[in-house]
């Protein structure tokens, strides 16, 4: 098996496994930009998995091909509203940031399995019939030994994934929501005083978040696992939070961090197929993605500084 052999393999399965931590990272990054610490992204990518999955069970006779595509919609929805339990406990009530978003996981998990096993009777749903279909780029793919590794035998959600990066980067850094959205997260403050409703532009960013998500859940659920469990999402949501830590809150760094992640998912689905890591026992493979989390941030939070009022309430008229 030659290098490029190796790629063809590598580099497609990549992007397949980064695609739905790169959505929730992005969902992220809009939250803690606006000074909302969200840990609670594992629960919405477990509720974005469970609409996802049921939609297109419920509906795959009638929607046929568009199904899909409909469910990522409604998981979009569902995430925004869910995470609107986190906005009013953190902007409203001013509770806790991290024990809210610990409890939207304990209460996404429980409530999703709860609703399976009363529509279904048993722990999990069952397969779904009607998924997304690998693509090649028109044009892009036929690009000699770029296009078949980048542009070829992938989903269309890898692909607006990495088109999302670059669009959040655009509208955070360049547009007048994000100057407010950052004003909000690093001085909310001076940006009410600039007549700026902070707690208005923080429940945006938080259902924002919650959309991205469930949208992230959503995408792994119908293309990875193709069913809901109590195991579907099983710390992805977790692993795009250090995504997002790891990219230093910006969108273009969390989807790198996402692909590298990514890749060691990768890694541990296909490794016994490459020549030099066929003798690697599968276990190690399969704990690299949760190793390389840990050692990613133990290497770089010290140097990653996040917004300096994430995690700070803001009453109107104190500091």
């Amino acid at each position: 098996m030659s290098v490029y052999d190796v790629l063809q393999t590598i580099v497609p399965t990549t992007i397949f496994f980064a695609a739905p931590l790169i959505f929730t990272a992005l969902g992220g990054v809009f939250s803690e930009r606006s000074g909302v610490v969200n840990i609670g992204l594992e629960g919405l990518m477990t509720i974005g998995a469970f609409v996802g999955i049921v939609f297109n069970l419920t509906f795959a006779d009638r929607f046929g091909e568009w199904t899909p595509w409909l469910a990522l919609l409604a998981a979009m929805v569902v995430g925004a509203v869910f995470s609107l339990l986190h906005a009013v406990a953190s902007v409203t009530f001013r509770a806790d940031q991290v024990v809210s978003g610990v409890a939207i996981n304990f209460l996404a998990l429980g409530l999703s399995l709860f609703l399976v096993k009363k529509m279904y009777g048993k722990g999990q749903t069952d397969q779904i019939q009607v998924g997304f279909d690998k693509i090649d780029v028109p044009v892009l793919s036929d690009i000699p030994v770029i296009g078949p590794l980048l542009f070829s035998n992938a989903y269309a959600p890898s692909y607006i994934a990495i088109a999302l990066a670059f669009v959040s980067w655009y509208v955070i850094y360049k547009t007048p929501f994000g100057l407010r959205l950052r004003a909000v997260g690093e001085h909310p403050m001076a940006a009410d005083t600039m007549g700026i409703h902070v707690a208005k532009m923080r429940y945006i960013a938080v259902m924002i978040s919650g959309a991205l998500g469930g949208l992230g859940g959503a995408v792994y659920a119908m293309i990875i696992s193709r069913d809901f469990s109590h195991a579907t999402i099983s710390g992805h949501g977790f692993m795009a939070l250090a995504a997002m830590i790891f990219g230093k809150w910006h969108p273009i760094g969390a989807m790198g961090a996402a692909l590298f992640f990514g890749l060691a998912q990768s890694l541990s689905i296909v490794g016994q197929t490459i020549p030099f890591l066929k003798n690697v026992p599968t276990v190690y493979l399969l704990i690299a993605p949760y190793a390389l989390t840990i050692l990613a941030l133990a290497g770089f939070i010290g140097r990653a500084e996040a917004p300096k009022a994430a995690g700070t309430p803001y009453i109107k008229g104190k500091r």
